[in-house]
């Protein structure tokens, strides 16, 4: 893909029309934006995305993120999304790409905390080589997590043992409803 075409593999992937997902809108408002969508398609996951450089970079986590700082959470690297996914909630219909249900689990801003030897590092390059450090603001993750990229191409999604970290509660399992609408999957599909 070329670098100018960042989204080129998301619409590569998926007939707009039909899906009706967003296909590449304005930036709302200045802060660096995240959002956890709750996505129940072939399998439940959930997809983790930055904002980055004028694109949404996701990974898929099939367990959902975890405020206890000893799960260590699979997160497989996806396509790019447009800006304005970070907003859609709906039902993708069959046969198209990642058919299935899809909702605004959590939503926020985030501070970008990555650094080597003192020095910040800009979000793209932390990316690039495999390690990001955010501080989340939004309403069911806050306070830091990594993302580490492992020798297989996979990363692993950690809460950092923080403010935010609780060992107790798991959100991703009994937090089932949109922030946005309040609706759930289940409500989608209905």
């Amino acid at each position: 893909m070329a670098r100018g075409d960042k989204l080129g593999e998301y619409r590569a992937k998926r007939d707009l029309r039909k899906s009706g997902e967003p296909g590449g809108g304005r930036r709302r408002g200045k802060a660096d934006r995240f959002v956890v969508q709750r996505h129940e398609a072939t399998r439940l996951h959930f997809d983790f995305r930055l904002e980055v450089d004028g694109v949404l970079v996701s990974w898929a986590v099939p367990k959902g993120p975890s405020l206890n700082p000893d799960d260590r959470r699979l997160a497989v690297r996806t396509e790019d999304h447009p800006l304005d996914y970070a907003e859609f909630e709906g039902l993708i219909p069959e046969p198209e790409y990642g058919a299935g249900t899809v909702i605004v689990w959590d939503a926020g801003t985030y501070r970008n905390l990555t650094a080597k030897r003192g020095k910040a590092i800009a979000m793209a390059d932390a990316v690039e080589h495999g390690h990001v450090k955010v501080y989340l603001e939004g309403e069911r993750l806050t306070g830091a997590f990594a993302l580490s990229r492992m020798g297989d191409g996979d990363w692993i999604l950690v809460k950092v043992d923080d403010e935010g970290a609780d060992r107790r509660r798991k959100p991703a399992k009994t937090r089932l409803e949109s922030v946005l609408t309040g609706r759930t999957n289940r409500d989608l599909r209905a």
